[in-house]
């Protein structure tokens, strides 16, 4: 399985740099040289280019793998217990599987071919992270209740652009807890090696919506651009009022990633934390065409954040 993960990561960081291996391999003077070259041509958002350019990268960094397929490790019972002890698997299960539900039923309203393949490849995604949860609380007896097939929503878009700002926050700290669970032993290595790919695809998902919804918003003619601009505006709105409720304490018992950070809590201070997730969201991204939009909201806020954090 270790193999399996590096080889994931290899493909993942493949695309746009030839021979250039992430995580500290350089690559070739010719390399460098043509990847240098792509980077600085100039390319409009919205343009048949972007597209391309935002399709190619996502289904040529895909990594084909079957959850069904994936040898859980044997788990001493301290880990076996911290395991348990994690209080967001039903909810990370739900969560998946109303995504993979909210994709799948957008690929359809697609009539370009090439839009059509990457969006149908991020639901396939999707429901295979589900897949891999339900297999994991499955093998290691973690109960997680049975929930009613989700249904696709009624205003499939909306709730596309819903579901790519809520990711572009959840990718942000998970990664940084993935870590700290990783440098910290909290999770056992081979647990960490499983999930790896899953990381990086959770990237990847980012890079995709972020650029798809800016090529939306150009291509729009000019008198739809300011609902779809509101439309945005409001979306990114919910998920930060969101997110502040929930740190309140005043919106339930909270989301997945939020119970993640209570329960790998460290003496790590809330700035460190922030500044680990922007290192985090940085690593992760930094492998892909630098053309390419970049998530900016969650990025600046931490930032804003971080520098006031003593």
């Amino acid at each position: 399985m270790r193999e399996f993960s590096k080889r994931c990561i290899i493909n993942h960081s493949l695309y746009g740099y030839g021979l250039c291996v992430c995580y500290g391999v350089a690559a070739t003077t010719s390399t460098a040289v043509e990847r240098e070259r792509l980077m600085q041509q100039q390319i409009t958002i919205g343009s048949q280019a972007h597209k391309e350019l935002m399709c190619r990268f996502f289904i040529d960094s895909h990594v084909a793998f079957d959850p069904a397929t994936v040898c859980w490790p044997a788990l001493r019972t301290e880990e076996l217990e911290r395991l348990c002890s994690l209080p967001f698997w039903a909810e990370a299960v739900t969560t998946e599987r109303m995504t993979a539900c909210t994709i799948q039923a957008l690929a359809p309203l697609q009539t370009d071919p090439l839009l059509h393949a990457a969006i149908a490849l991020q639901g396939l995604e999707e429901q295979r992270h589900a897949a891999l949860l339900q297999h994991l609380t499955s093998y290691y007896g973690i109960p997680v209740p049975r929930q009613p097939a989700p249904q696709p929503p009624l205003d499939v878009e909306w709730a596309f652009l819903c579901t790519g700002y809520s990711e572009c926050f959840d990718a942000f700290f998970t990664f940084a807890l993935f870590a700290i669970a990783r440098d910290t032993g909290f999770f056992p290595s081979a647990l960490v090696d499983i999930f790896e790919p899953v990381m990086q695809e959770e990237a990847r998902h980012t890079l995709f919506f972020v650029n798809w919804e800016a090529s939306c918003q150009a291509q729009r003619p000019f008198w739809q651009r300011p609902w779809h601009l509101w439309r945005g505006a409001v979306g990114r709105g919910l998920q930060v009022w969101h997110r502040l409720q929930m740190a309140r304490g005043m919106g339930g018992q909270g989301d997945f990633t939020l119970k993640g950070h209570q329960a790998l809590s460290t003496a790590i201070s809330p700035r460190r934390f922030l500044q680990l997730c922007m290192q985090e969201n940085d690593r992760r991204l930094r492998h892909y065409d630098a053309r390419l939009l970049r998530p900016r909201l969650v990025p600046g806020i931490a930032k804003a954040l971080a520098h006031f954090l003593p």
